[in-house]
């Protein structure tokens, strides 16, 4: 049969031997949350008499069970030959799970190799001693209780049976790849790359498995084209190496050419392939600047749901149409909103030139419990340390549409410990309301009048005034770049109208008034000079919410040259000489 999703999962880091599991798996519903009890790992325990199709979950369409009904408790089961040349004395046998949501445990021949809690990163188990010779069955369990106030789950709907409002269908249990791959004793497991623009260089870290030995030597080779520009070689320290690679007369990474580099990596016998791109994220005034330019952020939210598939994209080619039709409309990059998106949504973002905010789905967790930062920061830390080498992603945002109830040391905590990993680019603590500590000053305003939102703005383009924040009781502005982060979503519906279908505002009487509404809007925020970005809500419907610029199933609401024309004029902040 043909696998779905075939590709090689992982992009950022490429080896030559692996193998796909994705496809029919033996399922079974675990409604009573018994199966530990029961030891359904063990063979002729468990009656699994459904067939799911991986990586698409039971809810949706695609997994060939469209069961969305409450459950908690679901467990997978399917056998794989052990490759002949897979040798457990001379390298390592990795399982790993691209995300399944959200507590997830694992056995492979009745023995258990590990678990992880989360829902949207990826994470890997070390299966060379359960695993032999030959026929092996791999039993997974997921567990996914979206009712637990220490549980996030972004904007999978819980506390309804139906779809409501900007809430969607629930997703369980694995919804991305699953792979084995083959590796040395010791290999490479991180890589975090950092341009240095100024200084014409590239930082890299470099982190293995285990312990390196005296005399252990990683060899960097970089080419551009096909043609191997240079080869850097450094000592090992530990379980990590850090050096630099010049690169004088780069061409570097921007929205017209970007630019990307690809970069061998060999330590030992373990060889992996990657890629960078060289470009500059700063804050200059009240600009966003990408290569010491202004570069007014014309962006889009971007949810990345599916109509047959939910969270999966259900062709890899799709992740990079959502791109495309963005880039069509007039769109330079996304809020890839309330979700960690697939590895390769950055992927074609950086081939394509496209800027991207990386956020994540805080959304079911209380922001007030004490606990809050522990179910937070191991997820989170996770999705950073999967998507800090793209030159595509510019920015920040770990948490959106906090409550005023929040615990402020929560969020200084969280701020705190992103910008310890990542020193370079913007961070906003929480998108919308409330603030606590923000590089970017960012509101949500679905105010549907041009000129009520103009007169909202005048005090920040003026310099006089009070200039508008969402939580004027929590929160101050105090002078940072001002960004739109959520705007417009002018309802427009294409389908059978729903009973439950809805966008902001009254729905425009015809075309000609949707278009003079979003210009007037747009035009509103390009013109402010001290403007620096605005999101669009949003790329696509999503189920009942219809305020797409395109329908959930991807086709043309509207005529793309005149989206185009509006959102693509330049700016007042790009025109502003420096």
């Amino acid at each position: 049969m043909n696998i779905p999703r075939p590709e090689y999962p992982r992009p950022r880091l490429v080896r030559d031997q692996w193998m796909n599991l994705n496809g029919p798996w033996k399922f079974e519903f675990d409604f009573g949350d018994s199966g530990r009890f029961k030891e359904l790992w063990k063979e002729g325990n468990g009656t699994f008499d459904k067939e799911i199709i991986v990586p698409f979950v039971p809810e949706c369409k695609l997994s060939g069970i469209e069961y969305t009904d409450f459950f908690t408790t679901c467990w997978y089961k399917r056998t794989f030959t052990l490759p002949e040349n897979w040798n457990k004395e001379s390298g390592k046998i990795l399982l790993h799970i691209g995300a399944a949501d959200f507590y997830t445990e694992c056995w492979v021949n009745e023995v258990r190799v590990g678990d992880h809690r989360g829902g949207y990163t990826p994470f890997v188990f070390d299966v060379t001693k359960a695993a032999k010779e030959g026929e092996n069955t791999i039993v997974i369990r997921c567990y996914d209780n979206g009712r637990d106030p220490l549980q996030y789950t972004g904007k999978q709907i819980y506390f309804n049976y139906y779809n409501k409002s900007c809430y969607y269908t629930r997703c369980t249990g694995i919804w991305q790849t699953v792979w084995m791959e083959y590796v040395p004793n010791n290999y490479i497991t991180k890589v975090k790359l950092t341009p240095d623009v100024d200084n014409k260089k590239l930082d890299a870290t470099i982190s293995f498995a285990d312990y390196t030995k005296k005399g252990d030597i990683l060899s960097a080779e970089v080419s551009f084209e096909g043609k191997v520009l240079r080869t850097v070689n450094a000592k090992t320290t530990g379980k990590a190496v850090t050096f630099s690679i010049p690169m004088p007369g780069a061409k570097l990474w921007d929205l017209d050419h970007p630019y990307l580099y690809d970069l061998k990596l060999t330590f030992g016998e373990d060889v992996v392939k990657t890629y960078f791109g060289m470009r500059k994220i700063a804050i200059n005034g009240y600009a966003i600047e990408l290569n010491d330019k202004p570069v007014y952020q014309r962006l889009v939210l971007d949810q990345g749901f599916y109509e047959d598939s939910i969270l999966t994209a259900p062709d890899v080619k799709e992740l990079e149409n959502d791109i495309l039709i963005s880039k069509k409309v007039g769109f330079n990059g996304a809020r890839l909103h309330m979700k960690v998106f697939e590895p390769y949504t950055l992927y074609y973002a950086d081939k394509l030139g496209y800027l991207c905010w990386g956020e994540f789905a805080n959304w079911g967790l209380d922001d007030s419990n004490v606990g809050y930062l522990n179910a937070f920061i191991p997820g989170w830390l996770e999705a950073m340390e999967r998507d800090y080498s793209s030159p595509a992603l510019v920015g920040w945002c770990p948490l959106n549409e906090t409550t005023p109830r929040r615990r402020e040391d929560t969020f200084r905590n969280i701020y705190n410990i992103t910008r310890a990993i990542d020193p370079y680019r913007p961070i906003i603590d929480s998108s919308g309301y409330v603030h606590v500590i923000t590089d970017i000053y960012d509101v949500h305003d679905y105010d549907q009048n041009p000129k009520t939102m103009k007169e909202r703005y005048v005090s920040l383009e003026k310099g006089e005034g009070t200039v508008f924040v969402n939580n004027r009781e929590k929160e101050k502005y105090e002078g940072q770049p001002y960004f739109v982060s959520e705007m417009g979503g002018i309802f427009w519906d294409i389908s059978e109208k729903g009973t439950d279908d809805w966008g902001y505002g009254e729905a425009p009487q015809d075309m000609e008034e949707f278009y003079n509404r979003f210009e007037g809007l747009i035009n509103v925020l390009l013109d402010n000079p001290k403007m620096c970005a605005f999101c669009y809500t949003q790329l696509t419907d999503v189920f009942q919410e219809k305020n797409g610029l395109y329908a959930f199933d991807r086709r043309e609401k509207f005529n793309a040259e005149r989206l185009h024309k509006i959102l693509t004029r330049k700016a007042a902040i790009e025109k502003k000489k420096r």
